[in-house]
């Protein structure tokens, strides 16, 4: 049986991977749909701790745990939620530039605001992104902004890709995102 953390890691892996196929411009809408539907029907990972021992065990989260824990939100995110997160990958992390990301994890308060934006007080179908179709899905993040969920080529948060299957966890759930969400300031 595969670890847990290979799981986790092979669905940020995924994430990108079935971005990237549908990106080709060859998609129809009926192909669309099927797809659509393909996603919306992938069921969840199910990982035994909460959402930070899921980031924790996971290397292709490592930065999104270290933010965390440089907030001094693992307490929060371990309690009892349940809670939504939308995980950036190390990826994600990199694309912001460094005297940008510098600034973010120097002032506690500003990391703290960025990375409660990508968390919703909510799991099940209200706080699931691939539940958009046409029309954008408005929901309120612990921040106290919203975010938006649509579809592209796949779900999406706002404008970054989400990952198909999400991850269970004892107090909430994880969609692995390639980008870092950013709240207006």
């Amino acid at each position: 049986m595969l670890s847990n953390a290979w799981r986790l890691a092979a669905i940020a892996a995924a994430a990108s991977l079935s971005t990237a196929a549908l990106a080709d411009g060859k998609n129809d809408y009926s192909q669309s749909v099927r797809e659509y539907f393909r996603c919306a029907s992938t069921p969840a990972v199910d990982f035994p701790g909460t959402i930070v021992d899921a980031a924790l065990a996971t290397p292709a989260l490592k930065s999104l745990a270290d933010a965390v824990v440089a907030a001094n939100l693992a307490g929060t995110l371990s309690g009892p939620g349940p809670f939504t997160v939308y995980a950036p990958t190390n990826d994600a992390f990199k694309k912001i530039p460094p005297s940008v990301l510098s600034a973010l994890t120097s002032d506690v308060k500003l990391l703290t605001a960025v990375l409660t934006y990508h968390v919703t007080p909510s799991v099940g179908r209200q706080a699931d992104p691939r539940t958009a179709f046409g029309q954008p899905k408005e929901v309120n993040t612990v921040q106290g902004q919203t975010v938006f969920y649509n579809r592209g080529k796949g779900p999406q948060v706002n404008q970054s890709n989400v990952a198909c299957q999400p991850v269970r966890t004892r107090n909430g759930t994880v969609w692995i995102i390639d980008s870092v969400l950013l709240p207006q300031f």
